[in-house]
């Protein structure tokens, strides 16, 4: 048996977590899905193949990343980190693109998208 991606790992957990699908929101991107917090119905993981050069990497083709909203002390800590780049088509500030190459292990990444589905739920009202 063939040892899954590890975005397909991602997906996966995301999944059984979080009861969320992947929405393939463009025809002209198949492989781009983004997941939805269910109540607020906002962005919390998009997991994409990119081209290796709008990452600024080395090498030809594309790789896997996902993006995730956190906080900017979270950014600039995690930038400094290997396996994790500016965000890619999202808020530079407040989201990260992380590699989906095995480089961050999945043990690193659940945590991450718990706070970003955490960072996207509605906010609950004072009594």
């Amino acid at each position: 048996m063939a040892q899954l991606s590890q975005r397909d790992r991602i997906i996966r957990h995301i999944q059984y977590k979080y009861a969320a699908e992947p929405e393939h929101l463009w025809a002209r991107y198949p492989n781009y899905a983004v997941f939805r917090q269910p109540a607020s119905r906002k962005w919390f993981a998009a997991i994409m193949d990119v081209a290796k050069k709008s990452l600024d990497l080395t090498g030809d083709g594309t790789t896997d990343v996902m993006d995730l909203k956190c906080g900017q002390a979270l950014v600039g800590s995690l930038l400094a980190q290997e396996g994790y780049r500016p965000a890619y088509h999202m808020s530079k500030s407040s989201w990260i693109s992380v590699l989906l190459d095995e480089t961050v292990p999945d043990e690193q990444i659940f945590p991450l998208i718990e706070l970003s589905y955490d960072s996207v739920a509605p906010k609950r009202k004072k009594s």
